[in-house]
């Protein structure tokens, strides 16, 4: 069937829409959780909350993208929609903490769904001529919603209540379900084939166990037997588990031939390395902004007003760029460059500066100017570096690492926060009752933390030298 422009448009926006709501859930509980723990008593379970979406929505992006090249997007695009929609409305009217984390998990299967889907759902829609940039518009709209989330969460919690956190996603949801299925073509049969389903298993084994890890391995009543050491080596012995079954698979869910092409792989390192800079600005500046300098949360989300400015503009320009045939490599390489330099000044804020909240909200600016204009690059390089029969892993592969690196970065990052932390405020004991030695001791543990992910960002320059030099090179693999 073929799409005419008022349809393309109407299934636009509502990919616009469900991609902007599945990234707002990842970060709009940051400023409701206190209210959720408040009146569901849940103190225990609160990074449940997080995990259960986090995992749900991990594991379930490779698995869309592997069912979206046997059956194309639209009827997944569908269930997943269904799914979010349903675990929105459950979690809005959880009664107790167990309710709400079960929720989560549903939502969170759908949430996954609909980062892959849409922008499979653009391959699918639009020529190559145009993809970049419609992908771009779709690279902004997932960096606006992370950072926004916070901001969102506060004002719905301040002026309505916390379910309003999950229910504002109801009616989005319900105008985009129709919008898609009546104005979305469906993809013609193709021959059929098995699902990996030990590979599932596998990997999402895999995954949540190093998950688990991140989560319980900073010590306290989850350390122990199942502490850090013991998770991390059964995920790695899962990991190992999968790779080895995807070698022997006959149809593998995440094809190995894929990362034998340097484009790709360099593709999904940089993926893996926007994500732990995102998650580790949006969640650790918005706790500087309020622990330590007293700001509100909604001030401290506006303090990160430059990042989402960055992100947003570089990638729709990226898209623009990608469109017109520009330079590929260097473009990536310049927007490392600004990653790090962001990085580099932010550790120098946090150092010189601490207490400018001005100053550290100006560092963050060429973050969001790096990340905008990898965001872009690493879906348009993916696609177009891999065969047409693996365009759905090759889609959601990088948009895993992305998540996962976020995820397990932050965690980790978060953990060695709190090791530097306890070690700061115990150093000196005798300061300890002084006005500002918590917010100076938070700016020390935060400077090796931003340090380190500058590293990361070293490791996606050195990944951008494998990218081809221009966008038309990287074009779909025989």
């Amino acid at each position: 069937m073929q799409t005419t422009p008022a349809q393309l448009r109407l299934v636009l926006s509502a990919f616009v829409a469900m991609l902007v709501l599945s990234a707002l859930d990842q970060t709009i509980l940051s400023t409701a959780l206190p209210a959720i723990v408040q009146e569901l008593h849940g103190q225990d379970r609160l990074s449940w909350v997080f995990s259960a979406y986090l995992m749900a929505s991990t594991v379930a992006i490779p698995l869309y993208g592997r069912l979206a090249d046997l059956h194309g997007a639209k009827p997944w695009l569908l269930v997943a929609t269904g799914l979010f929609l349903a675990g929105s409305l459950s979690c809005g009217l959880a009664g107790s903490m167990t309710q709400l984390v079960a929720a989560r998990a549903v939502q969170g299967a759908g949430g996954g769904g609909l980062m892959t889907l849409t922008m499979l759902g653009v391959a699918a829609l639009v020529p190559v001529q145009r993809r970049s940039a419609l992908q771009g518009l779709l690279g902004a709209s997932y960096g606006l919603a992370v950072m926004f989330g916070p901001l969102v969460g506060g004002v719905l919690v301040q002026h309505l209540s916390w379910h309003w956190a999950f229910f504002i996603n109801l009616p989005v949801a319900l105008v985009a379900l129709p919008a898609i299925a009546l104005a979305m073509p469906a993809t013609p049969p193709r021959p059929r084939q098995g699902v990996d389903l030990l590979g599932v298993v596998l990997l999402g084994a895999a995954l949540v166990m190093l998950l688990l890890a991140t989560r319980r391995g900073g010590g306290g009543a989850d350390a122990g037997l199942w502490g850090l050491g013991p998770m991390l080596a059964m995920g790695a012995l899962l990991s190992v588990a999968f790779l080895v079954a995807q070698r022997r698979a006959r149809h593998p869910m995440l094809p190995l031939s894929l990362f034998a092409r340097p484009a790709f792989s360099a593709a999904a390192l940089i993926s893996a390395s926007t994500g732990a800079a995102l998650f580790s600005a949006v969640v650790f500046l918005p706790t500087y902004f309020q622990t330590a300098l007293g700001l509100t949360p909604t001030s401290s989300a506006w303090h990160l007003l430059p990042l989402m400015a960055g992100v947003t503009l570089a990638a729709i320009g990226s898209g623009r760029l990608l469109r017109a045939h520009g330079p590929l490599r260097r473009t990536a390489l310049a927007a490392c460059g600004l990653m790090l330099l962001g990085l580099v000044s932010l550790v120098a804020a946090l150092r010189w500066a601490p207490g400018q909240a001005v100053v550290l909200s100006a560092c963050v600016l060429p973050l969001g100017l790096g990340l905008g204009l990898l965001f872009p690059i690493v879906t348009a390089v993916a696609q177009r570096s891999a065969p047409p029969q693996h365009l759905g892993v090759a889609t959601s592969t990088p948009i895993m690492l992305r998540t996962l690196g976020g995820a397990l970065g932050v965690s980790a990052l978060g953990a060695w926060v709190a090791d530097q932390m306890s070690t700061g405020l115990v150093a000196i004991p005798a300061q300890a009752g002084r006005p500002g030695v918590f917010a100076d001791a938070l700016a020390s543990a935060l400077q090796p933390v931003y340090g380190a992910v500058a590293g990361v960002c070293l490791l996606a320059a050195a990944a951008a030298w494998r990218l081809p030099l221009r966008v038309d090179m990287a074009t779909h693999a025989a």
